[in-house]
C-alpha cells in the first residue's frame, strides 16, 4: 500500500513542515479511532452524564483557549438543537480576565474544557474559577496530552471526568489539525451519540480532498492572494474563525485573514475586499441557513473575480451559483459535523501558503514571539467582594 506522504497529489514537506504534513494527512484514521475510544467508554460516560442532563436547569458551557475555543464555537449551536437545551461556548480567556462577568448564574453547571496539551495557563485556571465561583460545578474535559496539567488535575478527581484523545493527535507542529478535529468529533459523539456512519463519510471525504484537491490548493496558494477571507453560518462561522486562525498561525502573519458570518459581512467588513482577496465560504447544510450562503456567494461572484471566491459544501449548488467544491458524502450531515472534514481544505490552503512564503509550519516563529503553549500570561486571585456570600468550592 502506497503511504499517504508519497501518493501522487499529496502534499511533499518541505523543510520543517513535516508534523504539520503528517498530522493534517493522518485525520481520517485518527478520527477512527477517536471514535472507537468513545465507544469504549460509552457505558462510563453515559453513568457520569446522565444524572446531570436529567436536570432541566443545568448550564452547559463549551471552554477552552484559540483553537480550543472554536472546537466550543462549533460545537455548541448544534448540541443545543440535539440535547433542545442551551449549550453555550464561552472561551477560558474570557472566564479568566471577567469571572464575573459570565459565571454570575449560579446555576448546576457542566464545563466542558478542551485542551491540546492542557498547559496553557488559562486551562487550569478557567476550571478553578468555576469551582470557586459557582456551587455545583461537573467537568469534563477533552485533552490530547495525558501528563497535562489539565488532565493531572481533573484525572479521578471526585464530579470530574477525563477523556483522552488518540495519542498521535497531540500535534508535534505548531498549528492544532488533528487535535481539533478529534476533540470537535469527540465531543459530538459524547454528546450527540455515536454515528458510526458520520465518522465514515468523514474520513472518506477527507480522504479525498487530501487526494484529489492538491493540485487546486496549490494553485490558489501561487496565485499571489495576500488576504484571505473565510465565511460561514451558524456553527460554521466557528469554523471560519478557526479556518483564518490557521492561514495566520501557518504564515506567521503574513497574509491578512478574516471571518465572519455570511449575513455579517455584508456590515462593513466586506471592505477588506480587493482584487487579491481570495474568499472561502462555508455552505449549510441546513436548507434555511444554506440560502442565505447562496446568497452571500451569488453577491461575491458578481462583483469580485469568480474564480477568487470558493463554495465548499456538502453537494453542489444549484446550476445559478456556479461550481462548488463538493465533499462527497456528507449530505445531510449536521453542520458541526461538516466543520470535521470541511476543515482539512482550509490546513491544506494554509500549509500550502505557508509552502509557497517559505515559511516552516512546524514553528513559524523561530524567534519564539507566538509559541506552541501560551506563554507570559500570569493568574491573578479573584479576590471576595464586599457584600458577596462566600461560595464553598466542589474542588477537594
Amino acid at each position: 500500500m502506497t503511504s499517504p506522504l508519497t501518493s501522487p497529489g499529496v502534499l511533499t514537506p518541505g523543510p520543517g513542515s513535516e508534523a504539520t504534513v503528517r498530522e493534517i494527512i493522518q485525520q481520517p484514521a485518527v478520527w477512527g479511532e477517536a471514535a472507537s475510544a468513545i465507544a469504549a467508554l460509552r457505558q462510563e460516560l453515559d453513568a457520569f452524564l446522565a444524572p446531570l442532563l436529567a436536570r432541566p436547569d443545568l448550564r452547559i458551557l463549551l471552554t477552552g483557549a484559540g483553537t480550543s475555543a472554536f472546537v466550543g464555537e462549533i460545537a455548541a449551536p448544534a448540541l443545543s438543537r440535539l440535547l433542545d437545551r442551551r449549550v453555550e461556548a464561552l472561551a477560558t480567556t474570557d472566564i479568566v480576565s471577567n469571572p464575573r462577568d459570565y459565571l454570575t448564574e449560579d446555576l448546576p453547571t457542566l464545563l466542558i474544557s478542551f485542551a491540546r496539551s492542557g498547559n496553557s495557563p488559562e486551562s487550569i485556571a478557567a476550571t478553578r474559577l468555576a469551582d470557586e465561583c459557582l456551587t455545583d460545578v461537573s467537568h469534563l474535559v477533552l485533552t490530547c496530552d495525558r501528563v497535562g496539567g489539565l488532565y493531572r488535575e481533573h484525572e479521578g478527581r471526585e464530579k470530574s471526568m477525563t477523556v483522552l484523545m488518540p495519542e498521535r493527535s497531540n500535534d508535534e507542529g505548531f498549528a492544532m489539525t488533528s487535535s481539533f478535529t478529534s476533540m470537535l468529533l469527540s465531543c459530538l459523539l459524547i454528546l450527540g451519540g455515536e454515528n458510526d456512519s458520520a465518522v465514515s463519510a468523514l474520513a472518506a471525504a477527507a480522504t479525498s480532498v487530501i487526494q484529489s484537491r492538491q493540485q487546486a490548493i496549490r494553485q490558489l496558494a501561487a496565485n499571489g492572494y495576500d488576504r484571505i477571507v473565510y465565511l460561514g453560518s451558524g456553527p460554521l462561522t466557528g469554523l471560519a474563525r478557526e479556518s483564518a486562525l490557521k492561514l495566520l498561525e501557518l504564515t506567521a502573519g503574513r497574509v491578512v485573514t478574516y471571518f465572519d458570518s455570511a449575513l455579517g459581512f455584508r456590515h462593513g467588513p466586506k471592505a477588506v475586499l480587493d482584487d487579491r482577496t481570495l474568499v472561502l465560504v462555508y455552505v449549510s447544510s441546513d436548507p434555511y441557513t444554506r440560502q442565505y450562503d447562496l446568497d452571500i456567494i451569488a453577491e461575491l461572484r458578481s462583483t469580485q473575480n469568480p474564480d477568487s471566491v470558493i463554495a465548499i459544501a456538502a453537494e453542489p449548488l444549484p446550476s445559478t451559483h456556479g461550481e462548488s467544491w463538493v465533499l462527497e458524502g456528507l449530505t445531510g450531515l449536521n453542520d458541526a459535523y461538516l466543520a470535521v472534514g470541511y476543515v482539512v481544505v482550509a490546513q491544506i490552503l494554509g500549509l500550502s501558503f505557508a509552502l509557497q512564503l517559505g515559511t516552516t509550519a512546524d514553528n513559524p516563529f523561530p524567534g519564539g514571539d507566538v509559541n506552541r503553549v501560551v506563554q507570559g500570561v500570569s493568574i491573578h486571585p479573584l479576590a471576595p467582594v464586599a457584600g458577596e456570600a462566600a461560595v464553598t468550592s466542589t474542588r477537594p
